[in-house]
């Protein structure tokens, strides 16, 4: 059984020897570079986001102005109704007026009133005067009527004219409103951005800082670099040739793809121990808070990160890689630089931060973009390796 196996590590070894895995890292220049272009995308959201608030500013602005002529024209509608209702009245008070003068106008039909009027003249001289002051009464209601007539319709037009403007104003207002929370919308997402692009520049900065300390080029792959010291010190790290499962016992629960950034295990012990792929050293031991969306991308639920994880490095075709062990229940007694080999318990599976149930998920990458791992977040994302390229995990195994 042991040559067996002996014979299975063999032609895993060779096998392993011929993949093609990309471990080189970026220069110092680049990151440099990386520098001055979050800087400039940072200036450039923070001008945006200084037009933006001009713009709701003057937006704001023509509202109040809409809102105060919107105001002014149900002000002059109610206006104009009291007038009409007003006029009304007069109208009715006239024709009232008229009737009786009539009533003594009416030669035709002779009634008695106007006789009596008439003939109660002194001299011919008054009977006249008394029939022109009449005729003269009943013209002027006529006048006045058909002026109050006009006003009524005129105020009737202007009603209507204040109405279509009042609607005018409303819609004018709504459109104003909806580009101004567009326009606050937009705002919002840069704003967002901001933190991250911070994040994205304090981490190249990092970067360069701590590879020119150390010695490496402007223009030297800084993987290549870090390797070169690490051998020529007294803890070079050992390279290692083959890789095994992180787990004794478990099964194969999801795949990598473009949407998920390793492979997830599980296993029907919920706290299974967990070891390492390879002998490497301990780079990071940290709990996750989903900063710029780190582990906590395309989840599709919501969380809030909390993941326990532990990073290992590890010596491998002459540059390093970095292998992941996230959702973590607890760690064992590791410290951070501390040597491990494959057959050290690091931690214990669980289903800690972004997690729907006890697993462990691996990822693994030719940098890390934390503890000067050679790369920020987006960089590392360009730099996953498919963990099936390196270990091997069928659906369901019982030893590593």
């Amino acid at each position: 059984m042991k040559k067996k196996l002996i014979a299975l590590s063999s032609i895993v070894l060779i096998a392993f020897a011929t993949l093609p895995i990309n471990t080189q890292a970026k220069t110092v220049a680049q990151f440099e570079e990386e520098v001055r272009k979050y800087t400039a995308q940072l200036e450039e959201t923070n001008a945006s986001l200084a037009k933006n608030d001009a713009e709701v500013a003057e937006i704001e602005k023509k509202i109040k102005d809409y809102e105060n002529q919107i105001e002014e024209a149900k002000n002059r509608i109610v206006t104009l109704q009291n007038e009409i209702e007003e006029s009304n009245q007069k109208i009715a008070e006239k024709s009232e007026e008229s009737k009786k003068i009539i009533e003594y106008y009416q030669i035709a039909n002779g009634e008695n009133a106007y006789l009596e009027y008439a003939f109660g003249a002194t001299s011919i001289t008054d009977m006249i005067y008394r029939m022109s002051v009449v005729e003269q009464l009943t013209e002027y209601n006529d006048k006045i009527m058909k002026e109050l007539e006009q006003l009524i319709e005129q105020n009737k037009k202007d009603q209507k004219e204040l109405q279509e403007k009042q609607e005018s104003l409303v819609t004018l207002s709504e459109e104003a409103e909806a580009e101004k929370k567009k326009i606050q919308a937009d705002s919002a997402s840069l704003r967002d951005t901001v933190p991250s692009i911070k994040t994205q520049i304090s981490e190249a900065q990092a970067m360069v800082k701590y590879y020119k300390g150390l010695g490496c080029g402007a223009n030297e792959d800084i993987q290549a670099c870090q390797y070169r010291i690490s051998q020529n010190s007294s803890s070079s790290l050992p390279s290692v040739g083959f890789f095994v499962r992180p787990m004794q016992k478990g099964y194969l629960v999801r795949g990598f793809s473009s949407s998920h950034n390793g492979y997830d295990l599980s296993s029907s012990n919920k706290t299974e121990p967990v070891y390492p792929i390879a002998d490497g050293v301990i780079h990071a031991i940290y709990t996750d808070d989903c900063t710029g969306g780190r582990w906590c991308q395309n989840m599709g639920y919501s969380c809030n990160g909390n993941a326990k994880i532990v990073v290992v490095k590890h010596n491998y075709n002459g540059g390093y890689i970095y292998s992941s062990y996230v959702h973590l229940s607890s760690y064992a007694n590791i410290r951070v630089g501390q040597f491990v080999t494959k057959d050290t318990i690091i931690a214990y599976m669980g289903t800690s931060g972004c997690s729907t149930g006890p697993h462990l998920h691996l990822e693994i990458a030719s940098c890390f973009w934390k503890n000067n791992g050679g790369c920020t977040y987006n960089t590392y994302l360009n730099r996953l390796i498919n963990p099936n390229k390196l270990v091997t995990l069928p659906s369901k195994w019982s030893n590593r």
